[in-house]
């Protein structure tokens, strides 16, 4: 088996890092993030994968995370400094919108659709759709 079938993320993972990778030919980005560490996890509840954004001094990366058992994304196991957590169709109905509020997002967690620890960290987040707005064209092959 070759080392890029290995790697190859699965899932909701998959689809994250579809969007996210491409932040890495972004000058902005690197400027922005070149002193930053920083891991935030997006856990949509009803797939069998969760996502592990990294961000490490200028470069952004994603792992796969299995889902169940449920110890695999607490925060000591999986290291993380934000989680935000929801359905699919719920993360796909924020990344795919036109803009990424903080209102849209308070709106969301009002209504109790959207979990979140970490808040400073996982606003991080709004930071890198401002950067690049090919992230928010979604693809989502079920």
């Amino acid at each position: 088996m070759t080392e890029e079938k290995k790697n190859r993320l699965k899932g909701f993972a998959g689809v994250v890092s579809k969007q996210i990778e491409p932040l890495n030919e972004n000058e902005k980005f690197k400027e922005k993030f070149a002193e930053s560490e920083l891991k935030i996890l997006l856990n949509a509840k009803d797939g069998k994968w969760a996502a592990l954004l990294i961000i490490d001094k200028g470069k952004i990366y994603v792992e796969g995370i299995r889902n169940q058992p449920k110890e695999n994304l607490k925060k000591k196991n999986a290291g993380w400094d934000g989680l935000l957590e929801t359905t699919t169709p719920m993360f796909l109905e924020l990344l795919g919108s036109d803009k990424i509020s903080i209102g849209k997002v308070v709106k969301k967690w009002l209504g109790r659709k959207i979990k979140f620890k970490g808040l400073k960290h996982v606003l991080v987040l709004l930071q890198l759709f401002d950067l690049d707005e090919k992230i928010t064209e979604v693809e989502f092959k079920g």
